[in-house]
């Protein structure tokens, strides 16, 4: 997509049932799939979303993060935020990071 597709989202030139999300969850990382990087244990699973709702967002992250080696086993956080990369046809998560902490 072009680098300005910010410009038309906001102005409404690129359309979008979607919204933009930033999720936050608090979990296990087990065995990542290659391409992601983390020690075993707790942390919390960041990723940004486009998607139809909160609720979608929050069984995306669920979803993607079991799919990867994550197992969400506390609280969800959604805040709506700017995006870094433009809308598709689908709902889809992306820029998915891992932050341990000692419980």
């Amino acid at each position: 997509m072009e680098k300005d597709w910010k410009l038309k989202l906001r102005y409404g030139k690129i359309k979008t049932p979607f919204s933009h999300y930033t999720v936050l969850a608090d979990g296990v990382v087990g065995d990542l799939v290659e391409g992601f990087e983390c020690p075993k244990g707790p942390a919390w699973m960041s990723m940004k979303t486009w998607s139809s709702s909160t609720d979608e967002s929050a069984d995306m992250i669920k979803v993607i993060g079991k799919q990867i080696g994550f197992l969400v086993t506390g609280r969800i956080e959604i805040y709506k935020t700017e995006p870094i990369e433009p809308p598709s046809d689908n709902p889809h998560g992306y820029d998915i990071k891992f932050t341990p902490y000692e419980e």
